[in-house]
């Protein structure tokens, strides 16, 4: 005969979590410009990881959808209220996300995300693409190299200021990428992407011109010949990154750049860097139930939408 004991489920660490997040109860904004708003799963572990990051700072998530596409100004003459909502939910925002995507659809909504966050210094987060448009977009507006580009959209450009990488297909969508995790080594130590990582000298993530007119590239691959992680240092929060962060992010250990990017959008960032130089205790001044002074890049809100998971959403006529 085989015994067995029954242990009690050790739950009070979530028991915990979850009466903290339905207790929260001060906004903060986050517009996630893409390609697939219309299908939020779409983004699912980059949702996870701003919902970890908001809780951890003790703020209630709201997700503005905006659809890439209606940034542009071919939306402004054929679909001019879609037009208007996109940018009135990107102005609106106290921080603004650029995720990954493929494809030409949607590139120069994304751009022109990336062109106003770095203008009107509001805390950015590229990522994959979101990156690539960011170098894209410093470029041509800082540089003034009109026709810079990525070699993925235009193979023939003057200006590559984005190359297709070896391992990737020009024909197929997906599932080429880099897998796996990989070290990025930080180039730059007093940088905020370090400072978030815990001052590390290298990361492990799952996957020169520019630098002298002011966007850095604080991270590189183990050969220095790929481009990990780009910042500007002198705005609040704007880094991109060429890996997937989402992916380590966890219930009670968020990923660090997306607690910078919520820490940033509240404007706590300094607060949060400053609190600790290790990430294990990064959080701990904010997200222990201290009260902080609420101090957001913009300040009005407006009922929500309430989605699952504590999260809420303005949906510019997007159904989620």
């Amino acid at each position: 005969m085989i015994y067995s004991t029954t242990k009690e489920p050790l739950l009070k660490e979530w028991t915990s979590r979850a009466e903290i997040c339905d207790g929260l109860h001060e906004p903060v904004r986050i517009a996630m410009v893409g390609k697939y708003t219309g299908l939020s799963d779409a983004y699912l572990s980059i949702l996870k990881a701003l919902l970890h990051a908001s809780v951890d700072l003790r703020k209630k998530l709201v997700i503005d959808w905006i659809p890439a596409c209606d940034l542009e100004d071919a939306t402004e003459k054929e679909n001019p209220d879609a037009y208007k909502a996109a940018w009135k939910l990107l102005k609106g925002a106290d921080g603004i996300l650029v995720p990954g995507g493929f494809g030409n659809r949607g590139v120069q909504g994304k751009i022109l995300a990336a062109k106003y966050a770095r203008e009107h210094r509001i805390p950015y987060l590229g990522i994959c693409l979101g990156m690539q448009v960011a170098v894209i977009e410093f470029a041509r507006s800082v540089l003034n190299l009109r026709d810079a580009n990525s070699t993925e959209f235009d193979p023939n450009t003057k200006n590559p200021c984005v190359i297709f990488m070896p391992e990737g297909s020009k024909t197929h969508m997906g599932g080429t990428m880099r897998l796996g995790s990989r070290r990025t080594y930080f180039q730059i130590k007093d940088c905020k992407s370090a400072k978030l990582y815990g001052n590390r000298t290298f990361i492990d993530e799952r996957h020169p011109r520019l630098e002298n007119a002011g966007l850095s590239f604080t991270g590189k691959d183990e050969t220095s010949q790929r481009m990990e992680i780009v910042e500007l240092p002198n705005h609040p929060y704007f880094i991109g990154v060429q890996f997937h962060p989402e992916y380590k992010s966890r219930p009670g250990k968020p990923s660090p750049l997306f607690l910078g990017l919520i820490a940033a959008a509240c404007g706590q960032l300094d607060t949060l860097i400053q609190g600790s130089g290790s990430q294990g205790n990064l959080s701990a001044k904010l997200g222990n139930g201290i009260a902080m002074e609420k101090v957001y890049q913009k300040g009005t809100t407006k009922p929500a939408k309430v989605l699952s998971d504590g999260l809420y959403s303005y949906c510019n006529g997007v159904q989620v």
